[in-house]
């Protein structure tokens, strides 16, 4: 588990870490390689879509995912800012079942977080502002759409303490706890 990762390792969650080139010019980097992707992985990824978000400090958004038949993989990486990202494990059969994974994804240490199908995710929004970019392996639709709460006790993720309170919409406020999901919600 990368230094800076909180929860537990669980396999399927990778932490990408690309190689930048900086000088005083600035910085290159390779921000997607399918070949790099697919090799460390050990399987073929195939994104549809590019998601963009600015968030201000506070917001949480999630723990969001979509089931089959429109269950996505996801890639997210911070491209301004900082976030704290979450992945649940909610794969009724893994031995890792509600246990979660946090990274800090942020503009400067460029890290991306790979979320494959089967895990719920949200991210919590630590500075001022923070612009996520993410892609993902299916288009959204909402009848696949589910939600569970940020703060399901039985969950019980560590979300970083932040100065002001935090901003959650109405639909992640009403989001289900775990035990409120019927079993075909997960996976």
């Amino acid at each position: 588990m990368p230094a800076n990762a909180q929860g537990k390792e669980i396999e399927g969650i990778v932490v990408f870490e690309p190689n930048v080139f900086e000088d005083d010019r600035g910085f290159f980097m390779e921000s997607w390689s399918e070949k790099r992707v697919n090799d460390i992985l050990g399987y073929n990824v195939h994104f549809v879509q590019d998601n963009h978000s600015l968030s201000s400090l506070g917001v949480l958004r999630g723990l969001h995912y979509q089931i089959n038949p429109h269950a996505q993989g996801k890639l997210v990486r911070c491209i301004a800012g900082e976030i704290f990202d979450v992945a649940v494990d909610i794969r009724k059969t893994s031995q890792t079942f509600l246990q979660w994974v946090g990274v800090h994804l942020t503009a400067q240490n460029k890290k991306q977080l790979w979320i494959p199908h089967g895990f719920a995710h949200g991210f919590l929004t630590i500075t001022q502002r923070a612009e996520v970019a993410y892609k993902v392996t299916d288009y959204w639709a909402q009848e696949s759409e589910r939600s569970i709460l940020w703060s399901d006790p039985e969950i019980h993720i560590v979300w970083p303490k932040i100065n002001g309170n935090l901003l959650i919409s109405n639909k992640d406020k009403r989001a289900n706890l775990i035990n409120e999901m019927n079993g075909n919600d997960l996976f």
